[in-house]
């Protein structure tokens, strides 16, 4: 890999689908950088609400997948139409701290053996909405600092690597809409270090409803499991020690609530296992009732169990399915042709 020049020309590529509420937000945030020189570049993702107008009101270039196709193939058009020597993904709900571009991109000149630089999320969410969301804002927080430094996955919210690096890798999987991160952390980190830092840091409006959250955390984990299945060492929920063990022990104490029906002592089991599992995550409880307070934190521990247990439901349906199921165990495999040199998408 071809380190990039001194003053290397660095395209945010913003993928989007119908976040045109946080849009303004993220696009702001994006002229607001210190770094230059700088090229911002909107992919819509065939959006149905005002995002385009949102982009092109603040004069920034828009390009279009034609079709809604992703956020894989959303990312690869970006990049595709990209002119920078570092290309800096980030997402159309996420609004980065000014310094943000100019900390990857240091990062990047200085140590040679890093592919890309992953960012990390504020404590305080973007847009307020709900305690489901502050709930989502404070774990992510929590989770993405206490792994910062070398990581074995890749964070796309905020993600910087050289475009050299993404050609050498190749494309997003298009065949993925929920877990290509996972899939390109796998390909990336057979050749390059993927380094995670709080100095690339941005607020993000996570997603504010329980359904949507827990929907998400599900289907994401189901999905995994192939991946997992291939590569054992990467890290990350389910599949990481104390973590898991809180995921299984949550959904084993909600499975077993209908023994108290053979009489009160048996509901000695299913509290025995929801106390194992708030035990296991002690440490983050104790971080958010640093930060909030009582309330908040039987709130965010109320949240943490139920979010735990569709986890272990999510990894417990995609080994099924794995067992089950070839086209699900082939679910990584990459298309026979992937080029990534010629742009997806026509400007819009």
């Amino acid at each position: 890999m071809t380190r990039p020049t001194a003053n290397p020309l660095a395209s945010v590529v913003i993928p989007n689908y119908n976040y045109g509420r946080a849009l303004e937000l993220c696009l702001r945030a994006a002229q607001d950088q210190t770094y230059r020189p700088l090229e911002i570049l909107l992919v819509d993702d065939a959006s149905t609400d005002d995002s385009v107008a949102v982009a092109r009101s603040l004069g920034v270039r828009v390009v279009s997948t034609g079709v809604n196709s992703g956020v894989a193939i959303t990312r690869n058009t970006g990049a595709a139409h990209a002119r920078g020597e570092i290309v800096v993904f980030v997402d159309s709900d996420v609004a980065m701290e000014p310094d943000a571009v100019a900390n990857a991109v240091a990062m990047l000149q200085e140590n040679p053996r890093i592919g890309a630089v992953c960012g990390t999320y504020d404590a305080e969410p973007l847009i307020r909405d709900s305690l489901i969301e502050e709930y989502r804002c404070l774990h992510q927080y929590y989770w993405l600092a206490e792994h910062e430094g070398r990581i074995g996955t890749l964070h796309t919210a905020i993600c910087a690597m050289p475009a050299d690096v993404f050609a050498e890798i190749g494309p997003f999987n298009p065949k993925l809409r929920h877990t290509e991160d996972g899939d390109y952390a796998a390909r990336i980190c057979r050749r390059y270090e993927v380094h995670s830092s709080t100095t690339v840091r941005g607020r993000h409006d996570h997603d504010d409803t329980w359904r949507v959250v827990l929907r998400k955390v599900f289907h994401r984990t189901r999905l995994h499991i192939p991946l997992y299945v291939r590569r054992r060492d990467l890290p990350g929920g389910i599949a990481t020690g104390p973590r898991a063990g809180a995921s299984v022990a949550a959904l084993l104490a909600l499975a077993t609530l209908p023994a108290g029906l053979f009489g009160a002592l048996w509901l000695l089991l299913p509290a025995g296992l929801a106390l194992g599992s708030l035990l296991a995550d002690s440490h983050l409880y104790a971080f958010v009732l640093r930060r909030r307070g009582y309330w908040f934190t039987a709130y965010f521990a109320l949240a943490h169990f139920v979010v735990n247990a569709a986890i272990a439901l999510g990894a417990g349906i995609g080994a099924l399915q794995w067992l089950t199921s070839g086209r699900f165990r082939r679910l990584y495999d990459l298309p026979a042709a992937q080029g990534a040199g010629k742009p997806a998408g026509a400007a819009a």
